[in-house]
């Protein structure tokens, strides 16, 4: 199954403004990712083709980057995700900028399921949050914030249980071992 999925966000700003966003991601000053919300972009060195990280279970390395205008993560997990994402920044004239993020893969394996279930609910509510902050970061507000669907609520209730359970019998062990 292939997978061609695209967020834009037209912001009133330089070129080389919204670039900056992309370029502080997983930084400590990342004013692009909504990890207030969402897990936090980690990768194993600075921004940089071949650093290796992601964020919660998707993991991804980059592939290209060009400063100030485009970034391309190449997927690595989870299985079955064969493809990459990347935001980019162009011109959009008056003044104005296109800040995209476009998602293309083909979903095999598991993925069949997992990626129309629930990932790409989680995707879309996820990049919506990304460009909400990044018309924050350049204009101080958001003209129309996003919202989640209720469905997107569901799936980060069942997964903040689930990663609950998962605590839990690790916590009972240690306190039962000291």
């Amino acid at each position: 199954m292939a997978v061609l999925n695209i967020h834009t966000r037209r912001l009133p700003v330089s070129e080389s403004e919204a670039g900056a966003l992309i370029d502080g991601v997983a930084s400590d000053h990342d004013r692009l990712w909504p990890r207030d919300n969402w897990p936090a972009v980690r990768f194993d060195r600075p921004l940089g083709v071949g650093a290796v990280g992601g964020h919660g279970p998707v993991r991804y390395v980059v592939e290209a980057y060009e400063p100030g205008r485009w970034i391309r993560f190449r997927f690595t997990a989870p299985r079955g995700f064969d493809g990459f994402h990347e935001y980019s920044v162009r011109r959009a004239g008056d003044g104005a900028v296109l800040l995209s993020h476009v998602l293309a893969m083909k979903v095999r394996g598991p993925a069949r399921v997992s990626w129309p279930l629930c990932y790409r609910w989680m995707h879309d509510a996820l990049l919506e949050d990304s460009l909400d902050c990044a018309e924050r970061a350049v204009t101080g507000a958001i003209r129309t914030p996003a919202r989640w669907s209720r469905y997107v609520v569901l799936l980060r209730e069942i997964g903040s249980r689930a990663s609950r359970g998962k605590a839990q019998p690790q916590a009972v062990a240690v306190a039962g071992g000291a």
